[in-house]
């Protein structure tokens, strides 16, 4: 089993000066991500610090920071079938623990930078070279795990899995960017998943056989864990294939979990169906329009975010992941985010053509990381869960990237076409399922929630000033009084850090169909089917 797969929270500064109580005082903010065991350290630099949620055993041994003579290291991560790299290492290295980060201060020793590009991994990293006397942060190409850093007073350096533990401490706080390191100040890209040399020009069946093989291999990668593994299902594509994956390859039945409105949850039939089909045992839980307003503020807070889309479509699975937390032992969760981002969304029909549709598709992977992505290590990290997202394995995102944009585009009028295509032949889900058009999560969790979340703005603004207010905004100016609603909480939490995320995540307006004033897909002509 893999040794030491950790969801935790990690920490850093470069700086002495700062006394330790206060940064400690920091760091606590972010205890939920890792209850189980805690470490502050004193480091040459600095200081260093570590939350652990035990997903392997609560061993010491692999209890971070990891030390090799003078470097140091913490990693909040997930190295994918490490043991015959592990294995190797043992020749040259006295290794204490089964844990796969603790292998990263011999790599490094091997290999120096180079190593980032080889990892088969899911990581935010701070290493501490004693020898060159070097700081060093990394982030994984698509940045499922969070990272964030910002200046000290005095031009040190701060780095932390979230921007809560950097307020008060930094003036700005900016996401760590995906695919880079960080070394003497600079940030210096090692991979770039959105980008790829060239397109895989193979025919369709080709593509889809290896669409299928790939992905089966980073949900079975994703279901090595000691501690009890669940899964988020919603009825539609993504999070169905995945648990009807995992459920091919486990020998007793799979948890999986359901949420929906008390009125018109549109996926909780759907789910309930899958759920069925594989023989899951199945949990629906059921929310109430005082559940969505008594959980925003909090939602906003926990996700450091103003984006509408990103704060609809976390109510739902926060409330999910706390029931969860709350009435379960599970420790791990497998989604199906990532997906849509790859063979795009209902708007990406609308794309002109597959030089745009190419283009669309890298800007959203560039951009996960703060839109899907934060919802989903937010959601359940805050609530002491650890995220998989086996959509994001490094090797079938490449894969995906490099398709012929021209088979991504909706040319059967069944959007993700290839992907269900891949696994028609399994008949691992129910057709109604594999084919079932897409629905947003936020509209399938029921359409009463965004419509309860859009009356407690009409409720909170006058007509006549909610624009005032809005105008106050440069970056990111909200546009409606839902936006300015979340606007104004995510101040109240974060203030004066409204860079943090880029934009707001829309359709693309510049393409036909797409010039809306909503990111719901419910606004689109093309929603059709999709909410019933």
């Amino acid at each position: 089993m893999n040794g030491g797969a950790f969801m935790c929270s990690i920490f850093c500064v470069t700086s002495s000066k700062i006394p330790g109580e206060i940064l400690q005082n920091a760091f606590e903010r972010t205890r939920s991500r890792g209850p189980d065991m805690s470490r502050f350290i004193r480091i040459p630099c600095g200081y260093m610090g570590f939350h652990r949620l035990a997903i392997m055993g609560l061993d010491e041994r692999g209890m971070q920071p990891f030390r090799m003579d003078d470097d140091y290291v913490i990693c909040n991560g997930e190295l994918y079938d490490f043991r015959p790299l592990r294995d190797r290492l043992l020749s040259r290295y006295e290794l204490q623990s089964q844990s796969d980060c603790e292998i990263l201060l011999p790599l490094y020793r091997e290999y120096g930078l180079e190593m980032f590009r080889t990892l088969d991994a899911e990581f935010a990293m701070i290493l501490w070279d004693g020898k060159r006397k070097k700081l060093i942060a990394a982030r994984d190409p698509i940045g499922i795990r969070p990272l964030y850093y910002g200046r000290l007073e005095d031009g040190e350096w701060a780095f932390a899995s979230e921007p809560k533990n950097l307020l008060g401490l930094c003036d700005s706080i900016m996401p760590f960017p995906p695919g880079h390191y960080f070394m003497n100040g600079e940030f210096i890209r090692y991979a770039n998943p959105s980008q790829v040399d060239q397109f895989i020009m193979e025919d369709e069946d080709t593509v889809c056989a290896r669409l299928r093989e790939l992905l089966t291999d980073g949900v079975r990668k994703r279901l090595d864990a000691d501690a009890p593994v669940g899964f988020l299902l919603s009825g539609g594509l993504d999070s169905s294939l995945v648990c009807a994956i995992a459920q091919k390859m486990l020998k007793k039945p799979i948890r999986t979990f359901a949420i929906g409105m008390d009125t018109d949850a549109i996926d909780l039939k759907y789910a309930r169906q899958a759920a069925e089909f594989i023989g899951s045992r199945h949990t629906e839980v059921i929310i109430s329009e005082q559940d969505v307003l008594q959980a925003l503020p909090q939602v906003v807070e926990l996700l450091g975010t103003w984006d509408i889309t990103t704060i609809r479509a976390s109510i739902g699975m926060h409330l999910v992941c706390r029931w969860i937390h709350e009435h379960t032992d599970i420790r791990v969760l497998l989604t199906g985010e990532i997906s849509d981002e790859l063979f795009g969304y209902k708007y990406t029909d609308f794309a002109p053509g597959a030089a745009e549709f190419q283009e669309e598709a890298e800007k959203r992977i560039r951009e996960l990381h703060v839109y899907d992505v934060l919802r989903a290590d937010r959601c359940i990290s805050f609530n002491s869960l650890e995220a998989r997202v086996p959509f994001g394995d490094l090797r079938f995102v490449h894969y995906a990237m490099s398709i012929d944009p021209e088979l991504k585009m909706n040319r059967h009028h069944m959007g993700k076409y290839l992907i269900r295509r891949a696994f028609a032949d399994d008949h691992i889900l129910p057709d109604e399922i594999l084919w079932r058009q897409k629905a947003a999560f936020s509209d399938a969790v029921g359409h009463s929630m965004v419509n309860d979340l859009k009356a407690l703005a009409e409720r909170t603004y006058r007509d006549d000033e909610w624009k005032e207010k809005a105008a106050r905004y440069d970056h990111g100016r909200p546009f409606t009084k839902e936006s300015l609603l979340y606007r104004e909480l995510f101040e109240s939490c974060y203030p004066g850090q409204a860079s943090l995320i880029p934009d707001f995540w829309m359709p693309n307006r510049s393409w036909p169909g797409c010039d809306v004033n909503d990111p719901s897909a419910r606004v689109l002509s093309n929603y059709g089917d999709s909410g019933k």
